[in-house]
């Protein structure tokens, strides 16, 4: 089975909202902690050891498990089954987990490296802008199971991170040659890509958007002029409504289909989505044959793109390499789970529903082979000849349609 991840490892960029799952902080309740200590992590270059609080795996795991509404035996049992693991198993991935964590402060210590408090707030202001009110932001915050102080420190965690990654790698410089290379495995995806720039109006001023996409097509107004006068789409609208290559970027399905139907210099019709009405002009096409032998073949925002990840990959690679050997030089000390917390369960009961299906088909198999035996080989042959049939069968279906002269027009001259 496919093991699902219970800890969400902080990334480099880790500072999104799928982070706040990983630092699960549900409630202030009390779980019935045991005390003790889990674990302690001293780094080769650490003045001290650190030790990890039992019940802080313990909140970790029950914080889980309650915003995952896994909260009875059953419930709990069969999510462990289902996902390989066991109590011990769980509880060894969240130590692992809060090791990294203080191995990534002890380097940092040693090395001077700091995360203001300020740079944690404008990450925090970053994520809260993208929710209408505080109310909306506490509220993702308790659906994703965490509290803001939680969240801070997951961000925190993340930038210290991200500077300790910075010091042990250091610049890292990709060449032309390791970058072409990439771009060609990019060959068949990048194929047909297409630029794009758009012009944005409210869901309740239609009536403005026809009269400007009547504008544009009577040559009385430029696309790029009109998008720099009436598209709400601020970040856009100064640069002519440019939005760049849809290969490299997300737009919402409309967006993505009225694309397609364009050839560059064509303007779409008014296009609605939850983010109003768009007028969409194609810009730019590529496709790349394979056979390129210089990068400035490419598109610069396309180029700069697949080089930006060439160059994380390098980073988390030196990083990884850099990290693995110094947590090798640190000692670390795992006790054993203690028998009474709130997690465990014997596992014989939901591990025996498989044992079981797995026995009933051995039995199966062997009664067939028994029976089988009687039979002679000839016997045996002929009913696997007659039972045998060729079931295969066409199932694609061609929905494309020609619709680009219906759903545009073209303003390239």
């Amino acid at each position: 089975m496919k093991n699902t991840k219970l800890v969400t490892k902080l990334a480099a960029l880790g500072l999104s909202a799928a982070c706040c799952f990983a630092i699960a902080g549900c409630s202030a309740q009390n779980y019935g902690y045991t005390g003790g200590v889990a674990a302690t992590v001293k780094a080769s270059d650490a003045s001290e050891a650190t030790e990890i609080a039992e019940d802080t795996v313990t909140k970790y795991i029950q914080d889980f498990r309650t915003s995952s509404n896994i909260t009875s035996d059953d419930s709990w049992g069969e999510w462990l089954n289902t996902n390989s693991y066991d109590p011990s198993s769980v509880r060894t991935q969240v130590i692992e987990h809060y090791e990294e964590n203080e191995l990534v402060k002890q380097a940092c210590q040693a090395k001077n490296i700091t995360v203001e408090d300020s740079e944690v707030d404008e990450k925090v202001s970053e994520m809260k802008a993208n929710y209408d009110s505080d109310e909306a932001w506490q509220e993702a915050l308790s659906n994703a199971g965490t509290s803001e102080d939680l969240y801070r420190e997951s961000v925190q965690i993340g930038l210290l991170t991200n500077k300790l990654k910075e010091n042990v790698v250091g610049e890292v410089k990709v060449k032309d040659s390791k970058l072409l290379k990439q771009l060609k495995t990019y060959a068949s995806y990048l194929d047909g890509a297409k630029r794009s720039s758009h012009i944005l109006f409210s869901s309740d001023d239609k009536a403005t958007a026809k009269k400007v996409l009547k504008k544009i097509n009577s040559g009385k107004i430029s696309f790029e002029k009109a998008a720099k006068k009436y598209s709400t789409d601020t970040s856009s609208a100064s640069n002519g409504g440019d939005v760049g290559w849809d290969k490299i970027n997300n737009f919402v399905t409309e967006y993505t289909d009225a694309l397609d139907k364009l050839k560059k210099g064509q303007v779409s019709k008014l296009v609605k989505s939850d983010y109003g009405y768009h007028i969409i002009k194609c810009t730019d096409e590529f496709s790349p044959t394979g056979n390129e032998t210089k990068v400035s073949q490419y598109p610069d925002a396309i180029a700069d793109y697949v080089k930006s990840i060439v160059k994380s990959n390098t980073e988390d690679e030196k990083y990884n390499k850099w990290y693995e050997k110094y947590k090798e030089q640190a000692e670390i000390t795992v006790n054993d789970m203690p028998e009474n917390v709130p997690y465990n369960l014997d596992m014989t009961k939901y591990q025996s529903s498989d044992s079981d299906s797995s026995d009933d088909s051995s039995s199966s198999d062997d009664s067939n082979s028994d029976d089988s035996g009687s039979s002679s080989d000839d016997s045996s042959s002929d009913s696997s000849d007659d039972s045998s049939s060729d079931s295969s069968s066409d199932s694609s279906s061609d929905n494309s349609s020609d619709s680009s002269d219906d759903s545009s027009s073209d303003s390239s001259k």
